[in-house]
């Protein structure tokens, strides 16, 4: 899939699927607002979300990059999403 056929808002709405599909939440707790901890997301869930982002998106992902370090939804999902439309880009 290219990303530069995705907007900000699919890009980012394509990300909360992989959420609630590898983290098993239900996709209505997924809010921008919402802490990872609120959504109960342990590291391994971390970590298959972003094996899923790799996947879907075809890039690599560093397990040791910003995403580890984001409180909510709106930090990962920005980390995410800026990472991937860098990745494309290049």
């Amino acid at each position: 899939m290219e990303t530069k056929d995705l907007d900000q808002t699919e890009l980012v709405n394509q990300i909360i699927d992989v959420i609630v599909a590898e983290g098993m939440v239900e996709r209505e707790k997924v809010t921008m607002d919402a802490t990872i901890e609120s959504l109960d997301l342990k590291s391994i869930d971390i970590v298959m979300i972003l094996t899923a982002i790799e996947d879907k998106f075809d890039v690599y992902i560093p397990m040791d990059g910003p995403f580890h370090d984001a409180k909510d939804v709106k930090g990962l999902i920005d980390a995410i999403a800026n990472y991937i439309i860098n990745e494309k880009k290049s």
